[in-house]
């Protein structure tokens, strides 16, 4: 005969269900936490092979391995190892004729991911605390709308002269810093151009038509001639500026943007009182404004030509 255990024997009694899922989630390894010591531990040899891609991200074409290698600060075998697991991938393809390594496709699809995702007017508008303590000046964010450029956002610096400008405003193209920035840079695309030079030349008729009253209208174009010298200055500095033009007493710099296709995204405003704030092309603000700008087009995927 068979001797059965007894119900209760401990030698094969079962283990309690919430016993074995606490085992088996203590057998499981933790997820680390985004902590600020787990983030800065990182992995080193990720980092160390990013600095291929980045090479090639910024070359103008395909690379020879020591040019590659070279450009990352690395050794021709050390770049080698990386650049066989980067094929593996589809981060990086070589071209079997000519030896040369260059971006793959799955590069490529990161990079439209990326470039799908990413909201202009809110990435500037993250910037603007920091450019508001470094100008000291009210700042705006204006994008072309139905009818011309826009304002889509305001940040008033504290102690500064108020503009009466509200949001959802249009600007001129030849009076404000932000027309004129958009004239600018926009006119230089064949497809914007058919749309902006009728404007520009209805507002040109406009501003002749303006009573003088004996006061000479300040830095305002009257002539086509005029209009063609403010573009060129424009475009020679790399942003608009105005002082009086828009307003009595007020000055300002609008600075383009620019997306992944060289179009224009969106412009970033500085503008305030002339007697605070400095209207010189090289003063503090516009180049302040100017920096982030370039900085703004190069997240946006701009590259800029030599």
């Amino acid at each position: 005969m068979f001797h059965m255990p007894a119900a209760n024997s401990t030698a094969h009694r079962m283990p309690p269900i919430d016993r074995i899922q606490a085992s088996s989630a203590a057998e499981e390894p933790a997820e680390p936490a985004d902590t600020g010591e787990h983030l800065r531990a990182g992995i080193q040899s990720v980092e160390v092979g990013f600095e291929l891609l980045n090479a090639l991200s910024n070359a103008t074409g395909a690379l020879m391995l020591r040019d590659l290698a070279a450009a990352a600060g690395m050794s021709a075998a050390k770049a080698h190892r990386y650049l066989v697991s980067f094929q593996r991938m589809g981060l990086v393809v070589q071209d079997p004729a000519s030896t040369r390594y260059d971006l793959g496709p799955a590069a490529l699809r990161l990079g439209l991911a990326s470039l799908s995702r990413i909201d202009a007017v809110k990435l500037a508008r993250e910037r603007l605390p920091a450019l508001l303590l470094e100008t000291g000046h009210t700042l705006a964010i204006a994008v072309w709308g139905n009818q011309g450029p826009t304002m889509v956002h305001w940040t008033e610096a504290p102690q500064t002269v108020p503009v009466t400008l509200r949001l959802g405003d249009v600007m001129p193209l030849l009076t404000s810093a932000t027309g004129r920035c958009f004239a600018a840079f926009m006119g230089r695309d064949g497809r914007d151009a058919q749309r902006i030079t009728p404007m520009i030349r209805e507002e040109l008729a406009r501003l002749k038509k303006l009573p003088r009253h004996g006061t000479p209208l300040i830095d305002v174009p009257l002539t086509p001639q005029d209009v063609q010298t403010m573009l060129d200055d424009t475009r020679q500095h790399g942003l608009g500026r105005v002082v009086h033009s828009l307003l009595p007493g007020v000055g300002g710099f609008c600075a383009p943007v620019f997306d992944a296709q060289g179009r224009l995204a969106l412009g970033l405003v500085v503008l305030g009182s002339v007697a605070t704030l400095d209207t010189e092309w090289d003063g503090p603000p516009a180049q302040a404004l100017l920096r982030c700008a370039q900085q703004l087009s190069a997240d946006l995927g701009y590259t800029a030509p030599p």
